[in-house]
């Protein structure tokens, strides 16, 4: 049998393990059970794909998405995989000839657990005896995590059904009580619980108050062009709206969102995946599994629900391992918005829980140190100054502002706690409007006491006191701001509150442009484009995404070594025999024709 080393080699075309891939193998192929949590881009289908492939028996693959499936099934089959899949996107001849497949001896089968637990899927499967099971994007299987999914909840019965077979779940997203359930329900905590860190240190973190997002979108966006990326918004109106916007301002910008049918998703879904430089405009209908790995930059334009789901969706860039650029944008409404959501769902024990995920959410976005740190130590690790944020690259000023914020608790407090932050900073700001005027607001001591401080920056003041935990916003109350315990401590004279001054300047933050050398010298960029144009020529003929011809690392290694026959390609990381059998001669071609 050939060691995990040779098949790495052989079939995928790399020279060397990540780190903990081979350590997740070797419980694997020895029979354990394993929790395997990995950052994204880490390299998890490895993980199980080669145990699959090393294997006797059949290797079963819960997979989510149709997409997510079909795209590590066309990068199995170009690597020389025999591979099966079943879903209902493909017609029942389809699926007919694919269990053929199976019962051909396919090292793996990739089902959704919608389809997998089906009664006679089961008792087909019960008849091959599975050697593993693998459910990847394991999350979803627990309540206590974020991404609950209740069709997934079913697969708890596989250590009953299947007591010989290996169970593996992988996640990239798993605070400790959500891998402890996780370990229940897949193998009864009879195996281990591997977690390889949540860092990303090639990605920059970057956090400001929202206050123009046509203006600061463009902004991160203008050293980016020919570049792929995600902008993520809340609603479908205002994915349409941005994407709209992005098109105008001559980006290749295309939308995504629930409200398309499936067969526009697809081909949206499609271009995002083989194209280059294109722009993909979603709500969080858009990403889960999506194996792009030259995604550079992830923009939020709009509070996302939890740290999990943030940790996600930025972890969909720089997969590659090249540095790639993240941008929160948040605002009050944003948090009131949230709130609301939480509202509308699920029992009170979800709903707090809810309420607690946004909460540190919050506390990170208003976080005046290190943002790395406060985001790893939510998935409790430790860590140091990144020096890769916008906090580390360009430090906030922090003031002392209890006084300030004792004037705003008391008016809140006097006016009974029942009205908005907009009310209530006019009160500070000494704004007579009718609404002050009727209720004789005008007449409070601390009316005008804040008026040298602008509207914008007040509603700054608000959402970090609320984030801090000294204000709450009331969602059944049409928002009103509720002083807290902690809040009435503040007007006691018990706590104090330190004000971050909003965001970095623009010229500090182009100051703080990425660092390190450049992916290849200048003269071979001409090259890179041309691999990247055969390489999407290559794709569109085989009707795959470009990446399973060859990844962006892959590409950049070769316009820097320039290869001038197969065997010396054979030594460019991820490019296996068959790989190297199929696209190896165009590529020699181009690289030849380039160097003429």
């Amino acid at each position: 049998m050939n060691s995990a080393a040779q098949v790495l080699h052989d079939v995928f075309g790399y020279g060397a393990f990540r780190p903990g891939q081979e350590d997740i193998i070797t419980l694997l192929t020895s029979g354990q059970n394993v929790l395997a949590v990995m950052p994204t881009g880490a390299g998890k289908s490895i993980c199980y794909q080669i145990p699959a492939v090393m294997g006797d028996g059949l290797t079963i693959v819960v997979s989510p998405l149709l997409a997510l499936m079909d795209d590590q099934v066309a990068a199995l089959r170009a690597n020389g995989v025999d591979v099966a899949c079943i879903h209902s996107g493909r017609s029942r001849e389809e699926n007919i000839a694919e269990w053929q497949r199976v019962k051909g001896g396919a090292k793996l089968l990739y089902l959704s657990p919608e389809r997998l637990m089906t009664e006679r899927m089961l008792a087909a499967l019960a008849a091959l005896k599975p050697a593993m099971f693998v459910v990847d994007e394991a999350h979803c299987i627990s309540k206590w995590g974020a991404s609950f999914r209740p069709d997934y909840e079913n697969l708890s019965r596989l250590p009953d059904l299947f007591p010989e077979s290996v169970v593996a779940g992988f996640t990239a997203t798993a605070d400790k009580a959500t891998r402890d359930d996780i370990a229940a329900k897949l193998f009864r905590g009879r195996g281990r619980i591997i977690v390889h860190g949540f860092d990303r240190p090639n990605l920059r973190l970057t956090v400001a108050n929202k206050a123009s997002w046509k203006s600061q979108l463009m902004t991160f966006l203008e050293d980016k062009s020919g570049q792929a990326g995600i902008v993520y918004c809340l609603s479908r109106k205002f994915t349409d709206e941005v994407a709209a916007y992005l098109k105008g301002q001559g980006l290749n910008a295309i939308p995504y969102h629930a409200g398309q049918s499936a067969e526009q998703r697809k081909i949206n879904q499609d271009r995002f995946m083989s194209e280059n430089a294109v722009v993909m405009i979603a709500t969080i209908a858009f990403g889960m599994g999506i194996d792009k790995p030259d995604i550079r930059y992830v923009c939020h334009l709009n509070l996302p629900g939890s740290m999990e789901a943030y940790y996600q969706e930025i972890g969909r860039a720089g997969r590659d391992g090249a540095p790639a650029e993240t941008l929160l944008l948040h605002s009050l409404g944003d948090m009131g918005m949230r709130r609301q959501f939480i509202a509308n769902e699920g029992d009170e024990a979800h709903r707090r829980r809810e309420h607690h995920r946004l909460d540190a959410l919050l506390a990170y976005c208003e976080a005046a140190e290190c943002r790395r740190v406060a985001l790893l130590a939510y998935f409790d690790e430790a860590s140091g100054p990144c020096g890769n944020c916008d906090n580390c690259l360009s430090p906030p000023i922090v003031t002392d502002a209890t006084g300030r914020a004792r004037a705003l608790l008391s008016t809140i407090v006097q006016t009974g706690q029942v009205f908005g932050a907009g009310h209530v900073v006019d009160i500070l700001r000494g704004v007579e409007s009718q609404k002050v005027l009727e209720r004789r607001h005008h007449t409070l001591a601390t009316f005008a006491t804040g008026k040298q401080w602008p509207k914008d920056e007040w509603s700054v003041f608000v959402r970090q006191l609320v984030a801090a935990g000294f204000l709450s916003i009331n969602v059944q109350k049409y928002g009103c701001l509720e002083v807290s315990a902690r809040g009435r401590a503040l007007l006691a004279g018990d706590e104090s509150f330190s004000y971050k001054a909003d965001g970095t300047s623009r010229s500090a933050r182009k100051a703080a442009k990425k660092s390190g050398a450049p992916p290849v010298e200048p003269g071979d960029v001409s090259l890179l484009s041309r691999l990247k144009h055969l390489r999407l020529d290559l794709a569109r003929a085989r009707n795959v995404p470009a990446y399973v011809v060859f990844p962006d690392s892959t590409l950049l290694e070769l316009a820097r070594e320039r290869p001038t026959s197969l065997d010396g390609m054979s030594g460019i990381n991820g490019i296996g025999p068959k790989k190297l059998k199929e696209f190896g001669p165009a590529f020699l071609r181009a690289i030849a024709d380039a160097s003429q």
